[in-house]
């Protein structure tokens, strides 16, 4: 950053009476520069016309009343063609003035015009929400946040809810969170404006599996080749716990499996005895299975992106588009 800053005067000057020209002395003023002949007995003035500025420009402002309020430390520059030049580091006071701050003229006015180049966020941008991890209370924290946003944003379009996790269990069935992170992700899908479309990839174990059929009716989707599973939830490690502990733990567990499976009986449409019944044992589903549960409402074969749109009846787009549906299979 250079460390003078150099205001340049007019080019032309005015011409004096006399035929000899000595090198001007100029004072600098807001809006007038002052031309003086030391060869001639009589001064001239003339308005010398600055470039343009802008008025609501601080450092500029305070800088011309300083220029003006102290011609004589105007220094001279050592080459005839340079104008003379304030030297800004001599006052400290007008270094150290604080800034100064405009009001934004509206809250968008600085917001980004295109989304962070990292992954999550692309997806966002596009509404969509990716459940690729087991429900651990980090995962359960963002995906409840990214519904959050997507609503706020845009309370009408949809949010497209891709889920591929085992739920609060490891693939080896190890619990690694608590029942009550799937149950918080489905009440607040429960209580969004928007419309919820869900997805699934790879697996849908457990709560995740309530997750799928919690979405809108019609707009349940599942890949040929993902699996679903509705199971029991587990008891997690008691460690050193009482005997008394153990008891108030496993009487919250079917507490949570009795809520479960209410739930799951509402969206898939079977009765509490008939979902209570097949959960005795880990319910594999591959996505024929799944469609015949009422856990989804359709098989993709390829060109979701088509299926999910509104624009003509899903029949239509199954015909034009080539979608095959895996009906009765």
């Amino acid at each position: 950053m250079a460390s003078l800053l150099q205001i340049s005067p007019s080019s032309s000057l005015l011409t004096s009476q006399t035929t000899q020209r000595t090198r001007p002395r100029t004072i600098f003023t807001t809006t007038v520069c002052r031309t003086t002949s030391s060869s001639s007995s009589s001064s001239s003035t003339s308005r010398i016309p600055m470039p343009p500025l802008n008025p609501r420009d601080p450092f500029l402002s305070k800088l011309a009343s300083v220029a003006a309020a102290n011609p004589d430390h105007l220094k001279a520059s050592t080459g005839s063609d340079t104008p003379p030049y304030l030297d800004l580091f001599e006052y400290p006071t007008l270094m150290a003035s604080p800034a100064q701050v405009e009001r934004s003229v509206s809250y968008n006015e600085h917001r980004p015009r295109k989304p962070p180049p990292d992954l999550p966020s692309l997806l966002l941008h596009g509404r969509i929400v990716y459940i690729g991890m087991p429900l651990v209370p980090a995962v359960t924290e963002l995906v409840i946040a990214e519904l959050l946003y997507l609503q706020y944003m845009d309370p009408k379009e949809p949010i497209y809810l891709y889920i591929n996790s085992t739920g609060t269990t490891r693939d080896d069935g190890e619990t690694v969170g608590m029942e009550s992170e799937g149950f918080a992700i489905y009440d607040a899908m429960m209580q969004l404006k928007n419309e919820i479309q869900t997805v699934a990839v790879g697996a849908a174990i457990g709560q995740a599996c309530l997750l799928l059929a919690a979405g809108r009716k019609g707009r349940r989707f599942m890949m040929p080749h993902a699996k679903a599973m509705i199971q029991q939830p587990r008891v997690p490690s008691s460690g050193l716990m009482p005997a008394s502990d153990v008891l108030i733990r496993a009487k919250e567990v079917v507490k949570n499996r009795d809520t479960l499976v209410k739930l799951l009986a509402r969206h898939t449409g079977n009765t509490i005895e008939t979902v209570a019944d097949v959960m005795k044992r880990p319910y594999y589903m591959d996505s024929t299975r799944a469609l015949e549960f009422g856990v989804i409402d359709r098989v993709l074969w390829r060109g979701q992106e088509k299926v999910m749109s509104d624009a003509t009846a899903p029949e239509d787009w199954d015909k034009l588009a080539g979608i095959k549906v895996l009906d009765g299979i």
